[in-house]
This record gives structure tokens, C-alpha cells and sequence, in this order.
């Protein structure tokens, strides 16, 4: 049944209490420093600086005594989604001027040409998209759905004054990570039902498209669980007298220490950095 364990292998939304600096952290101060180098990352284009962010993200996660390994499990579902995205952008990618400006030309089979740029920004992608699937891994995972709620929220209370629900999006927050664990869980208990009627789902049996056809068939009763339990969810809410976030007090009080301020600078340091260096105002 190893192949059936989702969550086995679904590191986002788990959360580890290491005990780490950044676990200590004011939530606020997580939420936005790990905003912020994920910003960073998705506006730099050179592959040098993606090449250091991820190195970056890498030392945060042994700066916060994660187990690496575990977490580099959780990037084998994404596999597809990132070989699916690049392949977009080597087939999309516009060869011919990057030829006509002194590229050399890699690969080509009639119209169809691979050019050196491409490959490097093919390849600046993807470090890019394993940082950022790091960082959202990271977040959750030093920063439970109750620090997160609390986050949001801290930081969208001034924006109350322009009637902003910071309440009603926290919540929402927190029901979306609450229902990434339900739904690996639902998936696997789909799995194993199909399992035990016959269905081969084998890893080694059958080409990739092949296991995708058969994984679509779960994907209408999957769907039709997550309704069911936001149902549940809602008419639990609604028995319990939920309101809104109107005249609710909190029974948290969010302090910045000198810690937070200065985890805060450095975030924004390293940010600033990054976007210097990737535009070319610093030297590399």
C-alpha cells in the first residue's frame, strides 16, 4: 500500500515543531519575509540569481532543522506540473531573435529549433519554481494554521477602516490548509477502494499518460467529497452562530520583539539584494 500513502509524500501544509529560530518567530514576520523572497524570485530572470535563491531557501530549511529529504519528497508530485511548464517555454520561447542576437542554436528538426538562451531560461524556471515550491512548504511548515490566521489577520487589521473582511480572509486561510491534509486523505482512501476492486495504479505498469487516464475517473468523486465536507463545514459554522469577524476580540496579541525587527530588515535586505543584482545595478 506504500504507493496508495499521498500524505506520505505531500510535505505542504504539514507542520513540524522543530523548535527552531524561525519557528519563534513572529508569525507576521514568517509570513512576510517568506512573501517577499518569493516576490524576489519570481521577478528575477537571470539564472545566477535563481541558482542563489535557491540556495538561499535551502539554508533557511536547515536553519529551521527540517529534515531536507522530506521535504524534497514533497516535490515528486510536481514533477509533471514542471515538465509540463517547460516544455511550454522551450516551445514557446522566440528562437529566432534570440539566433539573430548571437545565440547559438542547440537543437533544430525542421521549423522546430532549440536555441542556448532558451536552455538557460528554461532552466532559471525551473529553480525558480523549486524555490518557490520550497518557500510555500517552508511556510507551512514552521508556522501551523493557527500562527498563519493569526498573521493574516494581524497584518490586515489596519485595512479594517476601509471595510477590508481581515477576519472572514483569515478564516479562509485557514480552512484552505486545513483542507490540503483532508483531501490527500480522501484520495487515498479513493485509491485503495479502486485498488481493492481491481484497479491498477502501479508504478513501472504503463506509461506516464497512461496512469494519468487512469487517475481521471477519481477526480469527480474527489471533487464531490471536498463539496460535501465544505458543507458539513458551513452548516457547523452556521449552527454554531458564526457572524463574521464584527465585534469579535482576539484572545492573541500579536508583540514584534527585537528578534522579529530584525529577521524583518534582513528579509527585506535580501530582497532588495536580489532585485539589484538581477537588474544589473550591482556587478555579480
Amino acid at each position: 500500500m506504500s504507493d496508495f500513502e499521498v500524505l506520505r509524500s505531500l510535505s505542504f501544509g504539514q507542520y513540524l515543531p522543530a523548535g527552531s529560530p524561525l519557528h519563534r518567530l513572529d508569525p507576521r514576520v514568517r509570513l512576510t519575509g517568506i512573501l517577499l523572497l518569493m516576490l524576489a524570485l519570481m521577478a528575477c530572470a537571470r539564472l545566477t540569481i535563481a541558482f542563489l535563491g535557491l540556495t538561499l531557501v535551502l539554508g533557511l530549511f536547515g536553519l529551521a532543522r527540517l529534515p531536507l529529504g522530506y521535504v524534497l519528497r514533497g516535490l515528486r508530485p510536481l514533477l509533471p506540473l514542471f515538465g509540463f511548464v517547460l516544455v511550454l517555454q522551450l516551445l514557446l520561447y522566440p528562437h529566432g531573435a534570440a539566433v539573430a542576437e548571437g545565440s547559438a542554436v542547440v537543437w533544430q528538426w525542421g521549423p522546430i529549433l532549440i536555441s542556448a538562451a532558451s536552455l538557460l531560461d528554461t532552466a532559471s524556471i525551473l529553480l525558480r519554481m523549486v524555490a518557490i515550491a520550497l518557500l510555500l512548504t517552508l511556510l507551512t511548515a514552521i508556522a501551523d494554521t493557527t500562527d498563519l490566521v493569526h498573521a493574516v489577520e494581524g497584518m490586515l487589521r489596519p485595512l479594517q477602516r476601509l471595510h477590508l473582511p481581515a477576519h472572514e480572509l483569515a478564516l479562509m486561510v485557514a480552512i484552505t490548509l486545513r483542507f490540503i491534509p483532508l483531501l490527500g486523505r480522501e484520495l487515498e482512501r479513493l485509491l485503495k477502494a479502486q485498488a481493492a476492486r481491481g484497479a491498477d495504479f502501479g508504478r513501472g505498469r504503463g506509461n506516464f499518460f497512461t496512469r494519468i487516464r487512469r487517475m481521471l475517473p477519481l477526480l469527480i468523486p474527489l471533487f464531490l467529497a471536498a463539496l460535501r465536507r465544505a458543507e458539513e463545514l458551513a452548516l457547523a459554522m452556521e449552527a454554531r452562530g458564526y457572524a463574521g469577524g464584527r465585534g469579535r476580540t482576539s484572545l492573541v496579541r500579536l508583540q514584534m520583539r527585537p528578534a522579529d525587527f530584525l529577521a524583518l530588515a534582513l528579509s527585506l535586505a535580501i530582497t532588495a539584494l536580489v532585485f539589484f543584482l538581477d537588474r544589473g545595478v550591482m556587478p555579480l
